[in-house]
């Protein structure tokens, strides 16, 4: 039967996920960028979003839902057939959460961007976002949220740690490696063009996060308000963690740092929301703050990964944090949910640890396969020209501002 509260809700929840990547993600890259490749960046954001949105209809609603089998769902939604405007899923109408769904699908090849702008070709862009959505996004999400192996085994992930974050930040830093830095990385690189921009980008993700998170729950209940909660805590205090680091560390505190450590705090909280009190969001929060702040520096400095917009140390460590601490905090303090039947912190851990290092591994053999038949296909990287020019001009033919 369906819950006229429940559907309410999701289809707020819904809207609040698609504002995550239009126009938040897109607003958060776009000042992050210099002033000459801002539009690239938001047509990077616009298109994915149109090209996952058609693919997941298509295909990908019914790879990563319907039974299949512990690696991939089957091909009897194909198109969405079967699809009844009447239809339920659960409590909700099944078409309600084909679209809460799909606006999953539509953020997590976007979050990739940050790790290739101002250098790479836009038809590259297009057929690796396509191509990954469907080989390495949805059948993912078929491991952990329609019944696969990794849900067989109990992992826990409630909006995303492994699906969006891992999969995301892993194949984000093959595409960086594969085109190699931007001219002057890591001495030379100039700063943020718009940190106003950036903020807002990111307020908008905060809020949206909500939705993400809290509609995770797929009912208008305690799960999702305590899920708003401790999201909403973690966001706070990663982000305090980072400015606090920061200030330290070079003497003053900056707004693209502040935010970047909200972004921190939103990725480890992920995916223990729907299993953690707000003690454990405050501790989450901190410990994404901090972990992922000195994983910006391990990737660039270390590594020497221009990894552009710092998607893998944001996200794909932040949510693999999340994921494995949250084996650690199912207990931990008021309002968390326990351990299941006859499991333990340890017991939980190992599983946790099987569902990222697994996912991470085939992100990354996938990435690279998809990364060297696009380089065969159309290539990866823009010339030299265009890239001194800037993308907005020079494939796009147009400018963010008049000068």
């Amino acid at each position: 039967m369906m819950v006229a509260a429940d559907t309410s809700w999701i289809l707020v929840a819904s809207a609040l996920v698609l504002l995550m990547t239009l126009p938040g993600l897109a607003l958060f890259y776009a000042g992050l960028v210099q002033a000459k490749n801002i539009l690239s960046v938001l047509m990077h954001c616009m298109a994915i979003a149109c090209v996952a949105s058609i693919l997941w209809v298509v295909a990908g609603y019914s790879l990563a839902f319907t039974p299949g089998n512990a690696w991939l769902g089957d091909f009897s939604r194909f198109g969405l057939a079967g699809l009844e405007r009447d239809g339920l899923s659960g409590t909700i109408p099944e078409s309600l959460w084909i679209m809460f769904q799909m606006t999953f699908a539509v953020i997590t090849p976007a979050l990739m961007v940050g790790a290739f702008v101002e250098r790479i070709k836009f038809s590259a862009v297009l057929i690796i976002s396509g191509a990954w959505l469907m080989l390495v996004y949805v059948p993912v999400t078929h491991w952990v949220w329609g019944g696969g192996w990794l849900a067989q085994m109990g992992v826990i992930d409630f909006a995303g740690g492994i699906v969006v974050h891992v999969t995301a930040g892993v194949s984000a830093a093959v595409i960086a490696v594969a085109l190699g830095p931007r001219d002057g990385f890591p001495k030379n690189v100039r700063p943020p063009h718009a940190p106003w921009m950036v903020m807002v980008g990111a307020c908008l993700l905060w809020v949206g996060w909500f939705g993400f998170n809290g509609g995770s729950a797929v009912a208008a209940d305690g799960n999702a308000s305590m899920a708003i909660l401790v999201t909403h805590l973690s966001a706070a205090t990663a982000s305090l963690v980072w400015m606090v680091i920061e200030w330290v560390r070079f003497g003053k505190p900056s707004i693209v740092g502040i935010v970047t450590g909200t972004i921190a705090g939103l990725a480890t909280i992920t995916p223990a929301s729907g299993s953690v009190g707000p003690v454990g969001g405050i501790v989450l929060g901190f410990v994404g703050g901090a972990v992922c702040f000195y994983a910006v520096d391990l990737v660039k400095h270390r590594f020497k990964i221009d990894d552009s917009l710092d998607v893998l140390a944001v996200h794909g460590i932040g949510g693999a944090t999340g994921t494995l601490l949250v084996a650690l905090l199912l207990a931990f303090g008021p309002g968390a949910v326990g351990y299941a039947e006859g499991q333990s912190a340890f017991g939980q851990l190992g599983v946790q640890f099987v569902g990222v290092a697994a996912t991470a591994i085939w992100s990354l053999l996938v990435t690279l396969i998809l990364v060297w038949l696009t380089k065969k296909l159309v290539g990866l990287r823009v010339d030299q020209d265009a890239e001194t020019s800037g993308l907005d001009l020079m494939v796009h033919g147009e400018t963010g501002y008049r000068h």
